[in-house]
């Protein structure tokens, strides 16, 4: 499908877009946020996906994260997908943490949610394929994001070959077993708990002895640690399955946009040495 642009800032050399398209995987109209360095102008880039967390849109991560920098430098092509499908068709809740911005990165299969949310497959398969046939994308991607989106990162990387490495920030690491995890697997997947496991990074990780470079960052005065968040569980999973993870515990830093940018950097020369691997 084709790709209307909707917004251009010159940034760093480089370009700040964002894109608008229909998705066949979400049956919505969709949007989706651009950093194009100052390389791509001249040739094909490799790509970052980012996954942003619970409420967010593709544009908090842009706004927010101080990354653009980074990847100028580094010739490193960043694309911010929106959390979930919206509109007025899609199916919603009041709650925060259900149905539009709380996508939560799967295929659901429950009604009414199944009708639209299908983000698994938008951001595994559909969203590149966008990437790669319209923008100087030269077909090696890395992911990462940052709680719910680091969720997603995680479970993605781990159960689909073509990412170069993944990272993530206060990624919720085992969502079948705390509460924003069970309310969402629960409405969008049903009481089927083997299909909850499938979108279970700790499940995931400790079931795969995995050669794959990943990166994982966890502030200690984080409001959601340990609850939530359950980082513990992805531990015990990365030493029981001997895959080597980076699994880090930041003294002082709490869940915000603030930590992200503090770190955002080690993040991205981290994927820039496996991408050009």
């Amino acid at each position: 499908m084709p790709l209307i642009q909707v917004a251009e800032h010159k940034l760093f050399g480089g370009l700040q877009r964002r894109y608008e398209h229909h998705s066949n995987s979400l049956n919505s109209v969709m949007q989706f946020s651009v950093y194009l360095p100052p390389q791509a102008a001249k040739g094909k880039v490799p790509v970052l996906y980012w996954l942003s967390g619970l409420t967010c849109t593709d544009e908090n991560f842009s706004v927010k994260a101080g990354a653009q920098r980074v990847a100028a430098e580094l010739g490193l092509m960043l694309v911010m997908p929106d959390t979930s499908p919206r509109g007025e068709l899609v199916a919603d809740d009041p709650a925060y943490d259900l149905g539009q911005g709380a996508g939560f990165y799967l295929n659901a299969t429950e009604t009414p949610w199944a009708a639209h949310y299908r983000m698994y497959d938008y951001i595994s398969q559909e969203l590149p394929a966008l990437v790669n046939a319209h923008l100087s994308a030269n077909g090696r991607q890395a992911i990462s994001g940052h709680s719910m989106g680091g969720h997603g990162a995680l479970v993605i990387a781990l159960r689909e070959g073509g990412f170069s490495s993944v990272s993530a920030f206060s990624p919720i690491c085992q969502p079948s077993e705390c509460a924003w995890g069970q309310k969402a697997f629960a409405a969008y997947l049903g009481n089927d708990k083997a299909q909850w496991l499938q979108y279970d990074a700790a499940y995931l990780l400790a079931k795969t002895q995995t050669t794959l470079p990943i990166l994982v960052d966890q502030g200690d005065a984080d409001q959601f640690y340990p609850a939530q968040l359950r980082t513990e569980a992805l531990l015990d999973a990365n030493q029981r399955s001997q895959s080597g993870a980076q699994i880090r515990l930041q003294p002082g830093y709490d869940h915000s946009y603030y930590f992200i940018a503090s770190f955002i950097e080690e993040h991205l020369r981290f994927h820039a040495r496996h991408l050009a691997g």
